[in-house]
């Protein structure tokens, strides 16, 4: 197999990545990386110092990729498929580049500060950073309950790259902070990014590590 994913089963941005590779049927290998075994760490860390997954390592070409977007703008690149993730006109590949965006820093990443603080000891916890993280949510529920008012896909009229984005994100952050019934289009929209195979698929295959997510 050429194309191997190290990624981490429960890990929203490891989702984003999965979504694009099953959206295409494009087959590749799944490693799953145990942070916690010092063996596995220093194997990973030699590929990518800041260990932060997902990473795709391209065999057939020698290449390691890294990051989220440039991964997914890899496999449209060397190995497409009827899914096009950032379409070819120069404005529209800005605003799914945009949207892209606000869905990793807006959404996901305050989803993860209230998350990660919620497994942290006591000692360790950041209440600074926790008690933000709601008002970023709520800006960002906003800006995409507007952008959804008149199209189906976070950019348009096609699936694409900000979706994979958004599926991962919002998938979680309505657990944290639930869309509905506030952002009725934002709510719509998840249940269109659930109803497909893509990520049903992803979500079927991390059900046996769900017990670790906080509740």
């Amino acid at each position: 197999m050429s194309l191997t994913l190290h990624m981490q089963p429960l890990a929203s941005c490891g989702w984003k990545v999965l979504i694009a590779f099953y959206e295409n049927d494009t087959p590749f290998e799944a490693k799953i990386v145990d942070l916690s075994d010092p063996a596995e760490t220093a194997a990973f860390q030699a590929l990518w110092p800041t260990s932060k997954m997902p990473l795709l390592r391209d065999d057939a070409r020698d290449q390691t990729v890294r990051e989220t977007p440039v991964i997914i703008e890899y496999l449209q690149t060397w190995s497409p498929g009827p899914v096009r993730f950032i379409p070819g006109g120069a404005e529209a590949a800005l605003d799914v580049r945009l949207m892209d965006r606000l869905f990793d820093l807006y959404v996901q990443e305050p989803m993860q500060k209230i998350v990660g603080d919620q497994i942290r000891p006591a000692v360790a916890k950041d209440s600074y950073c926790v008690a933000q993280a709601p008002a970023q949510l709520a800006m960002a529920y906003d800006l995409i309950e507007a952008r959804l008012a008149d199209r189906p896909w976070a950019a348009g009229e096609v699936f694409g790259l900000a979706d994979c984005a958004a599926a991962s994100a919002l998938f979680y952050a309505d657990r944290v902070a639930p869309l509905a019934p506030a952002h009725p289009n934002t709510s719509g929209y998840l249940d269109r990014l659930l109803a497909r195979p893509s990520l049903s698929r992803v979500i079927e295959e991390a059900q046996p590590y769900f017990a670790m997510f906080p509740t």
